[in-house]
């Protein structure tokens, strides 16, 4: 059964390098990843014998799981946090955030002129817009002044997803090492 095991494990390692390849692209890698670790180490007792323990310990899929909660949590701040940094009020915070989400949803259909990234795209643009959006809703402010916080709301935002992938690294080195090492 010991080659049962490693086939397994040799094989999530695959999966979740895929895994991490689709995140830039705004699917939800780390999740996909997270759940088939969970289905494993749930199936594992139809093919471990109950002395052999565990692919994955449930003490790591948890740290796992609570660090891709914290890496979501930093992306979808990211446009708020950037917004405050380029002098954005909260308006222009709010409108980040909210934009953010809905632009992953909302334009992603509307961009399919631009291949596999569209999500990614529609995401940042919603950020844009949304910041944009929230900063005019201020009283006083003009166009030209709600374009620093909503550009600052946009890079925060990529450097979020970058900072997100390097989560989902993290996250796959921990489960592949856990898969191997009993």
């Amino acid at each position: 059964m010991e080659w049962l095991t490693y086939l397994i494990a040799g094989l999530f390692v695959l999966v979740g390098a895929a895994c991490l390849v689709v995140i830039p692209l705004g699917l939800p890698g780390v999740w996909i990843m997270l759940g088939l670790a969970g289905l494993i180490e749930w199936l594992d007792s139809l093919y471990l014998p109950a002395d052999d323990g565990q692919t994955f310990s449930w003490w790591v899929l948890g740290v796992c799981l609570a660090i891709a909660v914290a890496g979501e949590i930093l992306e979808f701040l990211a446009g708020v946090i950037g917004t405050k940094q380029g002098g954005g009020t909260k308006r222009g915070m709010w409108g980040a955030l909210i934009g953010g989400i809905l632009g992953a949803f909302v334009l992603t259909p509307f961009l399919w002129f631009v291949p596999v990234v569209g999500s990614l795209v529609g995401a940042l643009l919603g950020t844009f817009i949304g910041a944009v959006v929230g900063e005019l809703s201020a009283q006083g402010s003009t166009l030209s002044g709600s374009l620093k916080p909503a550009t600052g709301a946009t890079i925060a935002r990529i450097l979020a997803t970058i900072a997100k992938v390097g989560v989902a690294v993290v996250i796959w080195i921990a489960l592949s090492v856990s898969a191997f090492v009993p």
